[in-house]
């Protein structure tokens, strides 16, 4: 049998998905000026469990710096059982769920805890427009999101852009016009993301692998992590950049890999760090919008593009690449990625 057969297309599909969250994204302005553009409320709560949760972190930056307001993310489960020590009293709030199959019981049990509650509104966001979640609430669809792999990879990308999208249309022409340059380029690099990635694995052996990120890139970081756990069995964590080298850094040694997502906004920061792992015997992947001299001491460096956009509009740029780097972990482990250990495409309680 061959492994991947459902993983592997499905990365390569991510321009297509997203080329279709925004098509989508043009008939469901409404939404966006309904929840999402509503200055009515004094927090924006973004909800998700595992992936879904860390859509909900980039999703929670990019709202909090293009529009100005509060916005938090947390795991579903912490609004259903611990719903006051996440969110304050008194605010008027909008939970927005985040399900790839709009069917995970945490985040239906979150949306159900508010239901009735004055403080609290919902919405969410699925590719499965007929999903118990997008029955429950108005939701943002990502049609081409949908997968038939167990793992998230173009639903990730799709359902991060589109929410991204949605909050450009509310913050103003600069960031509609940014995920727009997004999507002309999403599909630019798969091909050499997916060259780059085998050959990367193929020639190394590594014991750890470590990923970085700050601000929006956190939560991508965070996904990264995931997807080499999910289809390979790899242990590997994620770590804030700058936060590594407070204790974490221990654990580097030969035959570590380090994977910087490089952000402009924090550019020389965070490549001091990468230097420094370097010089702990690690070897160093950044992945930049730009390569330059600041990027030369590192073991290798993928240049993904979008240079002229922000971080945040540039966050689901990076995914190919991360995602590949995980399917050929497995693949070359002898490991099926459609096929993860333990796992199911919907999590229920």
């Amino acid at each position: 049998m061959i492994k991947g057969q459902l993983t592997y297309p499905e990365i390569a599909q991510q321009g297509d998905a997203i080329a279709a969250a925004w098509e989508q994204l043009s008939k469901q302005q409404d939404w966006v000026q309904k929840y999402i553009g509503n200055g009515v409320y004094d927090e924006v709560v973004f909800i998700g469990s595992g992936s879904s949760y860390y859509q909900a972190q980039t999703m929670a930056a990019t709202f909090r710096y293009w529009l100005g307001r509060p916005a938090s993310a947390f795991p579903s489960s912490e609004i259903f059982l611990f719903r006051d020590q996440s969110a304050a009293i008194g605010r008027k709030k909008l939970l927005v769920g985040v399900s790839r199959s709009g069917e995970s019981t945490e985040v239906i049990l979150a949306i159900d805890s508010v239901k009735g509650l004055e403080e609290w509104d919902t919405c969410g966001i699925t590719c499965y427009e007929d999903s118990g979640m997008a029955q429950r609430t108005e939701c943002l669809v990502s049609p081409y999101g949908k997968e038939k792999s167990t793992v998230m990879t173009k639903s990730f990308v799709s359902m991060t852009y589109m929410m991204q999208a949605a909050i450009a249309l509310a913050a103003g022409e600069r960031y509609t016009g940014e995920m727009k340059a997004v999507m002309e380029q999403s599909g630019a690099k798969i091909t050499q993301a997916d060259d780059f990635a085998k050959q990367l694995i193929d020639n190394n052996h590594f014991n750890k692998t470590i990923y970085l990120g700050m601000g929006s890139y956190f939560g991508i970081a965070q996904e990264a992590c995931l997807k080499l756990k999910e289809m390979s069995y790899t242990w590997t964590e994620s770590y804030g950049t700058l936060e590594f080298r407070h204790g974490p850094k221990s654990i580097i040694e030969p035959g570590s890999l380090v994977v910087l997502l490089l952000s402009e906004t924090a550019r020389p920061y965070e490549l001091k760090v990468a230097e420094e792992m370097k010089a702990y015997g690690a070897y160093v992947l950044v992945l930049t919008a730009r390569k330059g001299e600041d990027t030369a001491f590192a073991d290798a460096v993928f240049e993904i593009g979008g240079a002229e956009v922000s971080d945040e509009a540039r966050a689901v740029m990076y995914l190919p690449l991360l995602q590949y780097v995980g399917f050929w972990t497995a693949v070359n482990r002898g490991v099926d990625p459609d096929e993860p250990r333990n796992l199911t495409q919907v999590v229920k309680i």
